[in-house]
């Protein structure tokens, strides 16, 4: 099953450049690193303290060492040696704290594949490709600069919100009805198999854009999934109305995100497992916010119907690497993700509010009277979590961006940074905060996506000063 236990590598980023441009990473070192060092300076301290204190000493070298040592193994692993445990066949166990330098590779590596959706997406409104791929799938991942990644892209995916939605520069009047690239299926080269250990198919999600995507993520309600024959396991309809509804004239018949995802996942496992029976295989779910959503309820999906089988019937392992990812669905939800044996590895920052959404008030952590009240309509996050620590106060909407989530994992910071002992310099601190934040919903009102924005904005800020 998998665990549902929270790891909390804290990593900081110190740095994020201006709008619009990539996060500088952070050159703070792991915690581990951080006791080593403590370690080396200790005897000349102890000297002076007395056995009591060489005795510690000599414990925290002790322990300083046999980090060392970890830490020199872990650099000696690779992918193909340990491909079943990256794609948490132990739930991570023992590899997030401190972080293990081929996950970290691996999450940052999925995490810039899903960092490619955004950079090939037609956001022009006046474009007669508005919400499409600008690039054929032969040449995407090159144009998106992931050229060296590995990967052959086998199908694009599209997704309709079934909402409607008041027009504007967001939606040019198509928003009801009216497909949106959202992502693609991928499949691992010759060359990245043999590296990876295992065929990997790739499933690729970008986050929220459009208008009507957003009006559908407000749609916070939990109802059932209906994607089986159980009434108890819910989820939050607006993800669930993007996964299963078609679009209207002009779709050509591509079916609902839920079908296309279905059909395509399901026939490359086959035809690679027909044509190689003895190669291992795995199939990663990779998203951002909305993205990470879609991948969770194609996870469950997959493996509930069965069609996480190779062409000889084996298992092949459904891991979902989820990057600033709401909560999906219920308990129940959550219940059967464990016991299908759906792998789950949420990269979260602890400041941005999308990963406390939705269930606010009423999730897992809700205890006494109130968790009686909302009984299984309670939101729940499944998997295990690596907790991520960075802020911006000269972009405060970074605490949701991918690229930062990259950059923060690749930055290999460890231990989050203390609080200040002086009352008065967390007050300015404070403040400078409030400021930054009422700067930040001004220089949105004029934006086609104020409001979202400033949202994020706002919580990022709320969440930095302890109020939630």
């Amino acid at each position: 099953m998998a665990s549902s236990a929270l790891i909390h590598p804290r990593c900081t980023l110190h740095k994020i450049r201006s709008p619009g441009r990539r996060p500088e990473p952070s050159r703070a070192s792991f915690a581990a690193a951080a006791t080593a060092n403590e370690a080396a300076v200790s005897p000349s301290i102890s000297a002076r303290a007395g056995s009591g204190a060489r005795a510690s000493a000599s414990a925290s070298v002790a322990s300083a060492a046999r980090t060392t040592t970890s830490a020199r193994r872990s650099r000696t692993a690779s992918v193909a040696t340990m491909w079943r445990q990256v794609q948490g066949s132990h739930d991570w166990d023992g590899l997030l704290q401190p972080l293990h330098p081929v996950v970290r590779d691996e999450v940052a590596r999925y995490g810039e594949l899903v960092g490619a959706c955004y950079k090939v997406l037609d956001v022009d409104p006046s474009s007669a490709r508005y919400m499409c791929c600008n690039h054929a799938k032969e040449r995407v991942l090159e144009e998106a600069g992931v050229a060296g990644a590995g990967y052959e892209v086998t199908r694009y995916i599209y997704a309709t919100p079934d909402v409607a939605v008041a027009g504007g520069p967001s939606t040019s009047g198509r928003g009801r009805g009216r497909a949106s690239w959202v992502g693609y299926v991928a499949v691992s080269t010759d060359e990245m198999t043999r590296r990876l250990g295992r065929r990997d198919v790739l499933v690729s999600l970008r986050g929220t854009v459009t208008q009507a995507e957003w009006a559908a993520n407000l749609m916070s309600a939990l109802e059932p999934a209906r994607l089986d024959a159980r009434q108890d396991v819910k989820v939050e309809a607006g993800f669930l109305n993007l996964y299963t509804s078609s679009p209207g004239g002009g779709g050509g018949g591509m079916g609902s995100c839920r079908d296309q995802l279905l059909r395509e996942v399901s026939r490359v496992i086959k035809s690679f497992s027909k044509d190689r029976p003895r190669e291992d295989m795995s199939v990663t779910l990779a998203g951002h916010s909305m993205g990470s959503a879609l991948a969770m309820l194609l996870g469950y999906d997959l493996c509930q119907l069965g069609l996480n089988r190779d062409a000889s019937g084996r298992r092949v392992p459904v891991t979902v690497f989820s990057f600033g990812g709401p909560r999906v669905g219920n308990a129940a939800f959550k219940d059967r993700c464990d016991e299908l044996g759906v792998k789950v590895l949420r990269v979260a920052n602890v400041r941005d509010p999308v990963t406390m959404l939705p269930g606010a008030i009423f999730n897992e952590g809700t205890r006494g009277l109130l968790a009686s009240w909302a009984a299984g309509d309670r939101y729940t996050h499944v998997g295990v979590e690596l907790a991520l620590d960075f802020l911006s106060l000269r972009d405060l909407g970074s605490v949701h961006d991918l690229g930062a989530y990259v950059s923060s994992i690749k930055a290999e910071a460890g231990g989050k940074v203390p609080k200040s002992d002086n009352a008065a310099t967390e007050s300015r601190g404070a403040a400078v905060l409030a400021k930054k934040a009422m700067e930040f919903v001004g220089s949105q009102r004029a934006a086609a996506f104020a409001w979202p924005e400033a949202v994020l904005g706002i919580g990022g800020v709320v969440q930095s000063l302890g109020l939630i």
